[in-house]
């Protein structure tokens, strides 16, 4: 009879903390993902238009890898005006060899918080200026404070200031990271403003109507663009794009159809037989990144299946050593 570990939230945030080896993991499925050996299939998306929710499915064989996963990922938006998180889900983990099901991971939304921080810290670390110091996040929900702090662990930051459409709760956020990391953050009003001081700004919000304008981009800035998942939101003006020296994609096929590059290709500002460098090609160093102190580079993170699977595997790698969860013998 098959075992079947049974993982609970509480189990995997101890299990997987946001912390450099979770970067370190994610970064290692980009590398894997620029081989071109990946099996990534398109991402499955369920809407439920009449309460603002979407499902979305995800899963990546990575060659390599023991075992796969497949994420179901709810993320409804009204739910914070009923008390309960806007985001949730599971992982399943099904083993590579024999496709039996290995664990389950019943983290509501964890391990996918984790590792899409994680991947913002990916692009920080190879695409952001060595001395960025200051952050302009864009959201005052669980990824704005998460990114923030995946950032601090691979560059310098000193300074944070937060936009929300809820200035109240952009304050809230701001005085909860001051304390918690001990360094500058404060909200503002003003976006552009915002946007305009910062060395990295990061958007993270479920936005269907540009929140950053072109000209408000300034030489060096590094954009991390990860709200925008899916076919009707957008977080960044077209024109970004065309702004910026250097746009990377985490998987351009997927940002075609959901990420930022959706409505730059819809608005004509990007040529639609355009080729762009992926991030993992650029973790690998088959392709520069930042080429100058000078570049405004964009980052469009979508989030892949590569991710899923890469981040469960750590954490059941991280269970079996520990003797953690629950065993079910199916």
């Amino acid at each position: 009879m098959p075992e079947i570990k049974i993982l609970t939230e509480a189990d995997l945030r101890t299990l997987v903390p946001l912390d450099t080896d979770a970067i370190d993991c994610v970064e290692q499925g980009f590398a894997v993902l620029a081989g071109g050996s990946v099996v990534m299939p398109p991402i499955m998306t369920l809407m439920v238009p009449d309460h603002n929710g979407e499902v979305c499915v995800k899963s990546a064989y990575v060659p390599g890898i023991d075992s796969f996963a497949m994420k179901m990922s709810p993320g409804f938006f009204d739910n914070p005006k009923l008390g309960l998180p806007s985001t949730s889900g599971l992982m399943v983990l099904f083993s590579s060899k024999t496709g039996i099901l290995e664990a389950l991971l019943l983290d509501n939304g964890y391990l996918t918080d984790v590792r899409t921080a994680a991947a913002g810290a990916v692009a920080a670390r190879h695409l952001a200026k060595e001395d960025a110091s200051r952050v302009c996040v864009i959201g005052a929900g669980v990824q704005a404070r998460l990114q923030l702090k995946a950032l601090a662990l691979v560059r310098p930051i000193a300074n944070a200031v937060i936009w929300a459409r809820d200035n109240s709760k952009a304050d809230a956020l701001a005085t909860e990271l001051r304390d918690e990391m001990g360094i500058d953050v404060s909200a503002k009003e003003d976006v552009a403003a915002a946007v305009s001081s910062a060395d990295i700004v990061v958007t993270t919000t479920p936005a269907s109507t540009p929140l950053v304008m072109s000209d408000w981009l300034r030489p060096g800035q590094l954009v991390i663009a990860m709200g925008s998942d899916q076919e009707h939101k957008v977080e960044l003006e077209p024109g970004c794009l065309a702004h910026a020296d250097l746009y990377v994609p985490d998987s351009q096929s997927q940002c075609a159809v959901k990420g930022e590059l959706r409505s730059a290709l819809a608005a004509g500002v990007v040529p639609p037989d355009k080729q762009f460098a992926e991030l993992g090609a650029i973790v690998v160093g088959n392709v520069s990144g930042r080429r100058s102190e000078s570049d405004i580079i964009i980052a469009d993170l979508t989030g892949t299946g590569v991710q899923d699977t890469a981040i469960a595997t750590l954490a059941r790698q991280r269970a079996e050593a520990k003797g953690a969860g629950t065993t079910f013998n199916s």
